[in-house]
């Protein structure tokens, strides 16, 4: 386990943007089952997820916790995570929003707490004692517990710091994405003490070793994001992935997933998965531990 905040957290948060989009509610229910009894206990979603699809209006993916929550009986068991401020009908961190939305969230997922709130982007246009102000209230209220910023900068995630006692980010981190959180926000955290929780953590499955020169189409929402990454270091990242997995008899995606989640100040990637099969590919990371020789072998990969 691993701390953030006062939380203690599985190696691997499950992320749940695919509910209610590319997973339906009974494939959702038999992926949480499945990430619970590997002994996951850490769930990320947003009140935004997946609004985006046809038929959606928002909600969507918290309502389908809440639900398999609700029919588990598990709450206590697990640290739930979810967001504010990017769906379109609860834009921004005003203080009037958050209380709106956290109550939806509420709400949605059948709860009477936020394990960990995530401000889901910087809001330049609301002050940030503002945002403090009204995230303040609902943390003394018990409706949440821990406060995480989500896609801010270096600059903006030190500002908001002097009101708002942030415990966590939420970054775009990978092995294929390195330069700007590690010169400008891994030695802020480090110093501050905050927990890193890298989204993205496969590169939108790239990482996973689905997507090869030459090799056939992949039909995902994702993909082609992830072929972006297949040039001369993307080659040379699952280069060195291929042989680890041969060797820990691991998939790719979780080796790739134990690099990140050994990386200074992490405490959890999130990674999704659309089907059983795709989280069984994942699982593994909750206890594989990579040798100091596989982690250099992976960062150097990574640095081209």
């Amino acid at each position: 386990m691993a701390k953030i905040g006062n939380l203690d957290v599985s190696r691997l948060c499950l992320g749940a943007n695919v509910f209610g989009w590319t997973a339906d509610r009974d494939t959702s229910f038999a992926i949480l089952d499945g990430y619970v009894a590997a002994g996951g206990n850490f769930l990320d979603t947003a009140d935004s997820y997946m609004w985006r699809a046809p038929g959606n209006s928002g909600g969507e993916s918290e309502t389908i916790i809440g639900e398999w929550m609700e029919s588990r009986g598990n709450r206590d068991d697990l640290v739930v995570a979810t967001k504010v401020g990017s769906l379109p009908t609860r834009p921004g961190l005003s203080a009037a929003n958050i209380a709106a939305a956290c109550d939806d969230s509420l709400r949605r997922l059948r709860t009477d707490r936020i394990d960990l709130y995530w401000a889901h982007k910087d809001d330049p246009d609301t002050a940030q004692e503002e945002t403090a102000a009204a995230f303040a209230e609902f943390v003394a209220a018990g409706k949440v517990r821990e406060l995480g910023a989500s896609n801010f900068s270096a600059a903006r995630l030190t500002s908001a710091l002097a009101t708002t006692p942030y415990v966590a980010l939420q970054p775009h981190y990978n092995l294929m994405e390195r330069a700007e959180f590690e010169s400008t926000l891994a030695p802020l955290l480090a110093e501050r003490g905050i927990a890193c929780v890298p989204y993205y953590g496969l590169a939108k499955g790239f990482l996973t070793g689905k997507y090869r020169p030459g090799g056939d189409a992949v039909e995902s929402v994702r993909a082609e994001g992830a072929r972006a990454y297949l040039d001369e270091r993307g080659e040379q990242v699952l280069a060195v992935l291929d042989r680890i997995s041969a060797d820990r008899g691991a998939p790719l995606g979780a080796v790739a997933l134990a690099w990140l989640a050994e990386q200074p100040t992490v405490a959890a990637p999130i990674a999704s998965a659309r089907t059983a099969e795709q989280l069984d590919a994942l699982l593994p990371v909750l206890d594989l531990e990579l040798t100091a020789d596989e982690l250099a072998a992976l960062t150097a990969a990574g640095e081209g």
